[in-house]
């Protein structure tokens, strides 16, 4: 055969050569696939993504419906007149760094319904005067980086819809608007943030005092502001102004807050970014520019340091409504300016170490305070007095940790109705809530509290309509935990836990309840009245549980019920029971991860899946888990036909498998009486050819080994005449199943069967199935050679309880075994008797005899 093999041909390539090549020439052509198709469809027909191309135009396979279209980081260069007529249907145009440096008149035309153009780090060489001609539906136009140097280059004068212009980034030096944003109506967004406006002089602002116009946001972050002519803000009015990172120093900040002086603002932003502090330290007097600024709400943010000296920092903002302090290392709170007008402050990521009490109650028309996210914040002795208009105290992410909530921190405060303590460290709740007793919210999730669960703490708070304790640690041991909550629609307590995980009349007098949480809680079982009471309720989650059934006494009350979230726990089925008793007024239900049998069984279950596909959530997430061979396949796809067998199929199969199951269990409750009965009709046929080639076999425990070796066998084996025994542990032959050594080479082999009964004995099977063969042996081969010997020391109780073998003691003589001279001489004399009953012997043993 090795002749046959033959050298290529010059010029030939071998087999596997061609199947290489033909392969690689597979490459360009899908390459070429590649490039021919170089958009990203997102949405079908809607939204194309079509990034990086070296195009003149709009791709080809972008369809005219299409409303969203992104040619980011493609080079386009320059864009001509009509040049997206082809998908005048869009809403949305991102040109970002598409290296386009002119666009000519009437570009966009046609593009009526356009509200978004993005056009960011381009760098304009040409702009026509009707560039954006045609855009009579744009709201927002996006200029960052296209190194615009002033604001009357730009031809959108005509732009009556504009909203939000955003030129941030580029090089414009000066504030002065040019006349047609008296025409722009419709702005309220104007950002130039990070150019390189130093001076804001008086007039730079006057095409707004000609629109009269209420509602911008002027964004001045980010410019090296120097200085400020008083009289530059003189009877404007905005919407907000930004002012982060915009004065290198002190002084300059301080005299060019002057120049903001008859300003009318809604919301004026001070301060640093965190990432481009100019000026790091707050000192005193900084603000004092701001006495002839009317505002609404005074925001500073980012301060890293503050002089022992701010009793300055309120006065002159005392009179505004809104204060948001944030980020600032303030340990503590300055001055409090008499006849304080402030109704919300607000303190986020400052220094306090511990709530100030006393100095906020000072604030006397406040409504809202808010103090969060501190890390140093951990205690609250101090109380506040007399705030009668306060109706919101939120304290949350804070590191709170503190004993006698509530009542006597808030003296004076009836109108208190929000308090959120959420994500403190530790709090003990009394149960005194007088002072607060109007309390309509109550937040104490993720901290851990001491008191709720081993006793009624909410009695007082009979108005409360929401209160969240989850993920409290909380132990609901007493079924009064919530007595006295009369109003609470509201109840979130996912995370806790209930005693002997089982949910039962704890929410007895929640009559008005919605809403119920009782997620991640342990819960094993749901008594049957445990929702007796909550006729009204609408949503409940009982998710991350462990709970087995879904049992329709339970839930059968909640016929309000819309949203049941069962999902996560170990359900394997809803009973026919169970299905009737889901409340038709469900319109979400989720049941996946649990573990469901899919057997035919549930059939009813199974279809019934299938028709409430509108309610169920996570349908995918609904799997099999049993039978093994439709594991993980999701109930919505279950194959139904598989179940349907013919009647008398399933009847014959049924049939078949129970006769099957009564002859297996049959066959293993007589397994060694079967056995038994095969090998002896086998071992009978040789019987009389085996002869006996041993004087007894001795049936003994294991345990009882060595008194059987010590005070049997050796006496035996080795007296005159010598007796031979057989001893499972050594004469029984290695590799054969030991119930045929037990009959072969015990009984078949043997004149006499020796048991030796102990308490070991009584409570070994092996010993009861060697017992019951003995009688057996006994009876097919007409031989009375049962030997029975009890120890002393043999449970008498136990024994009665064995009753064939105490049956058999009773009609039969046998030997007792007694640690006493005497009475060995005798247990010896009638055993070797017995034993030589039909004992054939040699001349040598009759002469020994």
């Amino acid at each position: 055969m090795f002749g046959l093999l033959k050298m290529p041909r010059r010029g030939a390539f071998p087999l596997w050569t061609l199947v290489v090549l033909l392969g690689l020439t597979f490459v360009p052509l899908q390459l070429a696939g590649c490039l021919l198709d170089p958009c990203l469809e997102v949405i079908p027909n809607i939204t194309f993504r079509c990034t990086g191309l070296n195009i003149s135009g709009v791709p080809t396979q972008v369809p005219n419906t299409t409303q969203n279209l992104d040619l980011s980081f493609s080079h386009l260069k320059s864009l001509s007149s009509n040049y997206f007529s082809s998908v005048h249907e869009l809403q949305l145009l991102d040109l970002t760094r598409c290296h386009i440096h002119t666009i000519e008149d009437n570009s966009f035309k046609d593009l009526y319904n356009l509200s978004t153009l993005i056009l960011t780090a381009n760098y304009f060489k040409y702009l026509g005067p009707a560039a954006f001609y045609g855009l009579t539906s744009l709201r927002r136009l996006v200029l960052v980086e296209n190194n615009i140097s002033s604001l009357t280059d730009l031809p959108i004068g005509h732009l009556h819809t504009l909203q939000e212009l955003n030129v941030g980034h580029n090089n414009i030096a000066s504030l002065k608007l040019p006349k047609y944003f008296a025409s722009l109506t419709s702005l309220r967004h104007l950002s130039l943030l990070s150019n390189k406006i130093t001076y804001i002089s008086r007039g730079d602002l006057d095409a707004l005092r000609e629109a009269n116009r209420f509602n911008l946001t002027l964004v001045l972050s980010l410019n090296d502001i120097k200085y400020i002519q008083p009289g530059s803000f003189a009877k404007i009015h905005l919407g907000e102004l930004a002012l982060r990172s915009s004065f290198e120093n002190f002084n300059v900040m301080h005299t060019s807050l002057q120049g903001l002086t008859g300003l009318q603002v809604n919301r004026l932003i001070v301060g640093e970014f965190s990432d481009r502090q100019r000026l790091k330290d707050f000192q005193s007097g900084l603000l004092s520019g701001l006495c002839q600024v009317q505002m609404q709400e005074f925001v500073l943010i980012c301060f890293r340091a503050f002089e022992d000296n701010t009793d300055t920092l309120f006065d002159c903002i005392g009179n505004v409504s809104s204060i948001r302090l944030v980020d600032l290392q303030l340990e503590e709170v300055s001055k409090v300016p008499m006849l304080s007008q402030v109704k919300h402050l607000e303190c986020k990521k400052c220094k306090f170490r511990e709530v100030p009490a006393m100095k906020l109650s000072l604030f006397k028309e406040l409504r809202v305070l808010r103090i969060t996210k501190s890390k140093y914040l951990n205690s609250f002795r101090q109380n506040f007095e007399h705030l009668t208009n306060l109706e919101v105290v939120d304290l949350s992410e804070n590191r709170l940790s503190f004993t006698g909530c509530c009542s006597r921190l808030f003296l004076g405060s009836p109108n208190l109705k929000y308090l959120n303590l959420s994500f403190n460290s530790d709090i003990s709740v009394t149960g005194d809530f007088t002072n607060v007793k109007n309390l309509l919210t109550l937040d104490f999730q993720h901290t851990k509290l001491i008191g709720p669960g081993s006793y009624p703490v909410f009695l007082s708070l009979q108005k409360l309509i929401y209160l969240d304790i989850s993920y409290t640690k909380t132990h609901v041991k007493s079924q009064c935990t919530f007595c006295g909550l009369h109003s609470l629609q509201v109840l979130k307590m996912a995370g806790n836990s209930f005693e002997d995980n089982k949910l039962a009349n704890n929410l007895k007098n929640l009559t008005r309840l919605h809403t119920l949480d009782i997620s991640s809680c342990k819960l094993l079982q749901v008594d049957q009245s445990t929702f007796s009471a909550l006729s009204e309720l609408k949503e409940l989650n009982i998710s991350n549980n462990k709970l087995l059934s879904f049992d329709p006494l339970v839930y059968k009350p909640l016929q309000a019920l819309t949203v049941l979230d069962f999902s996560h726990n170990q359900l394997t089925v809803l009973l026919d029971s169970a299905l009737e008793s889901v409340p038709d007024s469900l319109v979400s239900l989720d049941l996946s991860h649990n573990l469901f049998d899919c057997s035919c069984t549930y059939l009813n279950f199974l279809k019934w899946v299938k028709e409430k596909q509108e309610i169920l959530q996570s349908k995918e997430l609904m799997v099999c888990h049993i039978p093994a061979y439709v594991k993980n396949v999701s109930l919505s796809s279950f194959d139904l036909s598989s179940c349907q067998l013919k009647t008398s199929t399933m009847a014959f199969s049924v049939s078949v498998l129970l006769a099957a199951a009564v002859s297996l269990f049959l066959i293993y409750k007589y397994y060694f009486q079967l056995y038994y009965s095969l090998v002896l009709l086998s071992g009978c046929k040789h019987s009389a050819e085996r002869g006996d080639t041993y004087d007894a076999f001795v049936i003994h425990s294991s345990k009882d080994q060595e008194w059987v070796i010590k005070e049997l066998v050796e006496p035996l084996e080795g007296g005159k005449p010598p007796f031979q025994l057989c001893l499972y542990y050594r004469d029984f032959l290695p590799g054969v199943p030991i119930v045929t050594n037990i009959i072969q080479e015990g009984f078949l082999s043997s004149r006499n069967v020796i048991a030796v009964i102990s308490t070991d004995f009584l409570e070994s099977k092996w010993c009861s199935f060697e017992f019951d063969i003995a009688q057996s042996w006994q009876l097919v081969e007409g031989r009375a050679g049962i030997i029975m010997i009890v120890l002393e020391d043999v449970d008498k109780a136990l024994l009665r309880q064995k009753l064939g073998l105490s049956r058999y003691l009773r009609r039969n003589t046998y030997l007792e075994w007694k640690n006493r001279e005497i009475s060995r001489h005798i247990f010896w004399r009638q055993l070797t008797g017995a034993l030589l009953v039909g004992k054939k012997m040699n001349h040598e043993e009759v002469k020994l005899m």
